[in-house]
């Protein structure tokens, strides 16, 4: 079979990194193509563009750069249509992605959109049109089932790809010596992975570091930064820095401060009491706050439907606040009660195995047509 796989941030990289795997082994003629990262690459086939080239957070940062997507939306499907694929293979990034099954549908191709848009959080009425152009939806949060259900759409929850990756994770016994780290407390900062989040968040995050001067605070590099960069805003702190080391980053730690994002449940399934922080820019943040219908903005709390962790969102996410609420996590019954609650997310969330679920469906749905 050849696939064409669209993924537009880091976090569909890796999810379609795992895909692929799990696809070449159930199907050992597979081709692939893709839009993608690094991780994409490692498993084969041709990387078309790299995702550092698309990724835009935030409704007014996506209008300043409505010319690049419009160019790299041109290029996607110019490159599909010339590949003529059996199946596209679209992970997440919904803005992009649903302008690609539309795409897709007119040209005949079997359209499979593995982790659905989060159309729950607003506009549900998209569910449908994505009922008119994805032939298949694989969710990876437990509650989306039901959602889709009330819409009349029937989907697939294949579990979730992060717990795959935690799964295959081989601790380094060594992390702390080759990155400096002391034997002491640990407090991660994962500050995410686009310019955009790091330049606003890190900063807070960083605000704090006087407040807890008995423990050591690490950054969560992203591996498409130097160290000059990160380097601007720790200055003269004791702060170190890892690049592509985060699942052995919070193996050892004590607590972290987390940007809204997939890192949230990472840092959740790793059992690391956690802040979760969040800075969009004014404009985007005013009309996020009419249109999106959702409790909370963290996967933690999403999944379990009440507030498991912290979310200090826009002005509470000062110093003040994150140094209140790291220090409850260090010791005593705040830290407890949210150990107690992870341990209830790790049931709902089930078992390894989402990416050779996926992959097994998406052959089963192909070969049946």
């Amino acid at each position: 079979m050849r696939y064409y796989l669209v993924a537009g941030e880091a976090s569909g990289d890796l999810h379609g990194a795992n895909l692929m795997k799990a696809l070449k082994d159930q199907d050992p003629d597979a081709e692939f193509r893709y839009f993608g990262g690094d991780k994409m690459k490692a498993e084969g086939g041709v990387l078309a563009k790299h995702y550092a080239e698309m990724a835009f957070m935030g409704f007014t940062e996506v209008l300043l750069n409505l010319r690049t997507i419009f160019r790299n939306l041109k290029t996607c499907k110019e490159d599909i249509r010339a590949y003529a694929p059996d199946v596209l293979i679209l992970i997440d990034f919904p803005g992009f992605n649903l302008k690609i099954a539309s795409f897709g549908k007119e040209n005949g191709i079997k359209v499979c959109y593995y982790i659905s848009p989060k159309v729950w959080a607003w506009n549900q009425k998209r569910v449908l049109k994505i009922k008119k152009i994805v032939d298949h939806l694989f969710c990876i949060l437990p509650f989306e089932v039901d959602f889709y259900r009330e819409w009349g759409m029937e989907v697939d929850y294949v579990g979730n790809p992060l717990l795959d990756e935690k799964a295959s994770f081989v601790p380094d016994p060594d992390f702390r010596t080759k990155n400096g780290l002391h034997e002491g407390q640990l407090i991660a900062l994962l500050p995410g992975s686009r310019k955009q989040e790091i330049e606003r968040l890190l900063p807070a995050m960083l605000s704090v570091t006087a407040q807890f001067t008995g423990q050591q605070f690490v950054v969560a590099a992203a591996p498409g930064f130097p160290v000059v960069y990160y380097q601007q805003f720790i200055g003269a702190k004791n702060v170190r820095l890892v690049f592509g080391q985060t699942y052995d980053l919070l193996n050892v730690a004590t607590a972290a401060i987390v940007a809204s994002g997939t890192a949230t449940l990472e840092t959740a399934l790793f059992h690391v009491p956690q802040v979760v922080v969040y800075k969009g820019g004014t404009i985007s943040i005013a009309i996020a706050r009419m249109l999106v219908k959702i409790k909370f903005i963290s996967l933690v709390n999403l999944i379990m439907n009440k507030e498991v962790v912290t979310e200090l969102i826009q002005e509470d996410c000062n110093t003040l606040n994150i140094t209140d609420n790291l220090t409850r996590l260090i010791d005593g019954p705040w830290r407890e009660k949210m150990l107690s609650d992870y341990n209830d997310l790790a049931k709902i969330m089930g078992k390894p195995g989402a990416s050779a679920r996926t992959a097994s469906l998406i052959l089963k749905y192909l070969q049946k047509n």
